[in-house]
């Protein structure tokens, strides 16, 4: 029997809202309870972090074979603890795993949208350099919890970091400036961050603005003196604009200083290579 053109869309609009309900169950978990029952779930939940987390995985590396069975085995318990999800996911991230990672991490998102996405969106930026879709869930973060902070940098700062990979120059330089300026006004120049300046100078490197970007870069080295990086790309803009001798004097400054490893202070600059980070060795 063949359905009516107006039959088959009234069908295809209720598979669409019925699975997108099913997808806010799945991310929110608490749907339909009461706070008695979330009270109990979460206690449940916590116990299994202790069984299998603190009293499991964490008792081994973070790439011993223990550490997934540990979680595997909490995760047969309760497959919606958001949490060992992303224990799950971490250390697979650090070996540069990402796609296996990824899956997860997605998992963790799932459970928990508003605790994880925005370290999903982290890890598209700075470990899987997928960058189109670190501006998606950042944006998609944004629009659902507001302007927030993800590893000690705004959502704004990641996002403008992806267009600057993706060498949209002007853009990437548009978000910076918007974010320093909300943050030099709202908490003053103490909050100012030397990698957010960093970048935000060379947002204006890479389009000839080389005067501005040494600006930056000297804000940048009045917080973190030694940032061979920083002074690397100040040497390249004083060589651009005629000031040979001085570039390299402050080449040779950053030379020493980036074999003496005083680099990005990032936690997770161990693990990954940051954009426009000079390879001294």
């Amino acid at each position: 029997m063949k359905l009516s053109n107006n039959l088959l869309c009234i069908l295809v609009i209720l598979v669409f809202f019925t699975n997108c309900k099913n997808d806010v169950n799945l991310e929110n978990n608490k749907i339909g309870k009461s706070d008695s029952e979330l009270k109990i779930i979460k206690k449940r939940q916590d116990s299994l972090i202790d069984v299998h987390l603190k009293n499991g995985a964490w008792k081994y590396s973070y790439y011993s074979s223990e550490w997934q069975s540990e979680i595997d085995k909490g995760l047969a318990k309760d497959s919606t603890i958001a949490y060992m999800w992303q224990q799950k996911a971490m250390p697979l991230f650090k070996q540069g795993k990402y796609e296996l990672g990824m899956e997860y991490i997605d998992r963790a998102v799932k459970y928990d949208r508003q605790r994880w996405q925005d370290y999903r969106a982290f890890i598209k930026c700075i470990f899987a350099k997928t960058y189109k879709e670190a501006i998606k869930d950042f944006e998609d973060c944004k629009k659902r919890f507001g302007y927030g902070y993800v590893m000690d940098h705004t959502y704004d700062f990641h996002i403008g970091l992806s267009y600057l990979q993706l060498n949209e120059f002007k853009k990437a330089e548009q978000i910076f400036k918007i974010d320093y300026e909300k943050q030099l006004s709202e908490h003053g120049e103490d909050w100012l961050h030397p990698v957010d300046l960093f970048y935000y100078g060379i947002s204006k490197y890479e389009q000839g603005k080389y005067k501005e970007a040494i600006d930056l870069f000297d804000l940048a080295l009045k917080i973190h003196t030694q940032f061979s990086d920083v002074q690397y790309y100040k040497a390249l803009c004083l060589g651009k604009i005629g000031k040979i001798e001085e570039a390299k004097k402050l080449m040779k400054i950053a030379k020493n200083n980036g074999e003496l490893g005083f680099s990005f202070n990032e936690d997770n600059a161990v693990y990954e290579r940051y954009p426009y980070q000079v390879r001294w060795k």
